[in-house]
């Protein structure tokens, strides 16, 4: 995947769009049109100490998810990325799609202060490496300086 392209794709689509939501839902179907061997990718924002679902694509997923709990609620709280080979050796792992194997999330902070997190799902073992974790996270940067305005 070349993450780079993917970055100036998402400049291009969200540029002259100012609702964080718009934004979002076209990162996810971005992510979810490129991105191989994927389940499940989509958003989780920070709402009263709850992540709670956003935009994304794939099957319906778990609403809401408590801060520490799970990948997204431990890469929340953490405050960084969250390569996961086996979700099924991850304590806690809160299993929204039984086809999932393997999980990556990017929290995204703006201003110091925590928004949501990306969530990306596999059926597939291993399939996220550290290339994934730095694209994905330049991904977030670039999404995350447009809800910054």
């Amino acid at each position: 995947m070349n993450y780079s392209r993917l970055a100036e794709q998402l400049e291009g689509l969200i540029e002259d769009e100012k609702d964080p939501i718009a934004n979002m839902a076209n990162c996810s179907a971005l992510l979810w049109m490129e991105l191989a061997d994927i389940n499940w990718v989509g958003f989780y924002l920070l709402k009263r100490n709850k992540l709670v679902l956003g935009p994304f694509q794939g099957k319906p997923a778990c609403t809401r998810i408590d801060l520490g709990s799970g990948v997204c609620g431990a890469a929340a709280t953490q405050r960084k990325t969250i390569v996961v080979a086996d979700v099924h050796q991850f304590p806690g792992h809160i299993a929204c799609d039984a086809a999932s194997q393997s999980e990556i999330v990017v929290p995204i902070v703006i201003g110091g202060k925590l928004v949501g997190v990306l969530d990306i799902d596999s059926p597939s073992l291993e399939r996220f490496d550290g290339r994934d974790q730095d694209g994905l996270e330049t991904i977030v940067r670039v999404l995350a300086k447009k809800l910054a305005k």
